[in-house]
């Protein structure tokens, strides 16, 4: 148990003022309530109260009435601060920063919090002997601040994965890595990506409910660093319509005491043993629902285009970059617990709870129901012919926002994880989101949200 009162005296005994709560909505967009640093041993018991209808903002900040469980503006509920995650901002000294969960304003969850679906599913995965691992790796392009009202520019010019990439924003770059280490996110790299002044960094894996809350935590470092250096970091799923997307790509394994579950069988090195096909089995089979909530927004379905390593088909390849499953191999010498599966299909549109809370529901009722992946492809399929993908059972992954809406709605197992009143919610905001795009162009749409996450 933290103690909220001696927190917050050292806090504020290092010049910290206020403590920034935060949550991400159906949308993946960060929400939040900041308190002053006195207030938070009271704050960390009864919570801050915030509307019943952050559930129902769609993405440009406009509310839905459309839910029935949520048609009024009457109703509260509590932010809480999990003191486990609090954390004094390197980049911002004057505050720190806490995840939040929403409770009831009688102390009872509430249906609507993502970050306590996410906590079900884990206790869940627990209760049949079960750990997952996840880690995030987080694309953006960096701009200059300086255009806020304009067409931005680049922050640089420079070949993909260019360490002249990296020079031309050296000192963004050195002040990122301090913060983030000071901030307690663990890093596996930093690079340039293949896209115009694109970068891509890595979070080390964690439990689901630390990588989760570790996403927004990069979210809100790198966003400070950058404004710190005249810069703005654009997450959207695409910066541009024609362009190469930013992808929020999720990596997951699945042990059993100290065995992972994904590593190689022996006879067949390029695919897992029969426990973590089913994990591989279970996250396929229900990829097209996965996808309504891993890459929910108009631009996601733009994105998710043949040819950008982005995943536009239904199926899994061993290391195959064009697969929207990725198995990543283990070896000698990466050890077994370096095998996991990438899921390519995921942005910063996505809630991360909700994200990681779908991908482990999926893939536990796989490893139960020893779902068979089928064999691995190898190559680019959307180089096939339609023929040719008929013949292997290809489907295009949902291209519309009412495809996405068929998909998750006819997922038992994940209509079942998100419960009745939050699948409300989320239908509901996926179908203002679609009603604001339909009568406009792509790049549009595409700029309207290049500034939301």
């Amino acid at each position: 148990m933290v103690d909220a009162r001696a927190l917050a005296a050292d806090l504020a005994a290092y010049g910290v003022v206020g403590v920034t709560i935060a949550w991400a909505d159906n949308n993946g967009i960060p929400r939040s309530r900041t308190v002053p640093i006195a207030s938070l041993p009271q704050v960390a018991t009864r919570g801050v109260g915030v509307s019943t209808l952050f559930a129902v903002f769609d993405t440009h900040d406009a509310i839905t009435f459309a839910h029935q469980g949520l048609a009024t503006p009457s109703g509260d509920v509590r932010l809480v601060p999990d003191l486990r995650g609090l954390t004094r901002l390197a980049g911002q000294p004057a505050l720190a920063w806490a995840p939040g969960r929403q409770i009831a304003v009688d102390g009872s969850p509430w249906p609507y919090d993502q970050r306590g679906v996410l906590e079900a599913q884990v206790e869940a995965a627990a209760a049949e002997g079960l750990e997952i691992k996840a880690g995030y790796e987080l694309e953006f392009v960096l701009t200059q601040a300086s255009d806020l009202d304009g067409e931005p520019r680049l922050a640089y010019q420079a070949p993909a994965y260019s360490p002249h990439a990296m020079l031309a924003v050296d000192e963004f770059v050195a002040d990122l890595l301090a913060d983030l280490a000071d901030n307690g996110v663990p890093v596996n790299q930093l690079h340039a990506e293949y896209g115009p002044a694109q970068m891509e960094l890595s979070i080390v894996a964690s439990d689901p409910i630390t990588a989760a809350d570790r996403q927004l935590l990069t979210r809100q470092t790198i966003h400070a660093a950058a404004r710190s250096h005249g810069l703005r970091a654009c997450f959207a799923p695409l910066f541009t319509a024609a362009g190469v997307g930013n992808g929020w790509h999720l990596h997951t394994s699945v042990w059993r005491g100290e065995r992972n579950l994904l590593t190689s069988a022996d006879a067949a090195p390029d695919r897992p043993g029969p426990d973590g096909a089913g994990w591989l089995g279970g996250l396929l089979r229900d990829l097209r629902a996965l996808a309504a909530i891993t890459a929910p927004s108009v631009p996601s379905l733009a994105r998710l285009r043949p040819g950008y390593f982005a995943g536009a088909y239904q199926f899994w390849g061993a290391e195959n970059r064009e697969a929207p499953l990725r198995y990543v191999l283990g070896s000698k010498l990466l050890g077994a617990d370096h095998a996991n599966v990438e899921l390519k299909v995921s942005d910063a549109s996505a809630n991360p709870y909700l994200a990681l809370a779908a991908v482990i529901a999926s893939g536990v009722a796989g490893l139960r129901d020893d779902a068979d992946p089928g064999e691995p492809i190898q190559a680019d399929p959307g180089g096939w012919s339609e023929q040719d993908r008929a013949a292997r059972g290809l489907t295009r992954l949902p291209t519309t926002p009412a495809e996405q809406e068929e998909a998750l709605s006819g997922s038992k197992r994940l209509t079942a994880m998100l419960g009745e009143p939050l699948l409300g919610a989320f239908l509901a905001v996926r179908r203002s989101d679609a009603a604001w795009a339909a009568d406009r162009p792509l790049d549009d749409v595409v700029a309207a949200h290049r500034w939301r996450y």
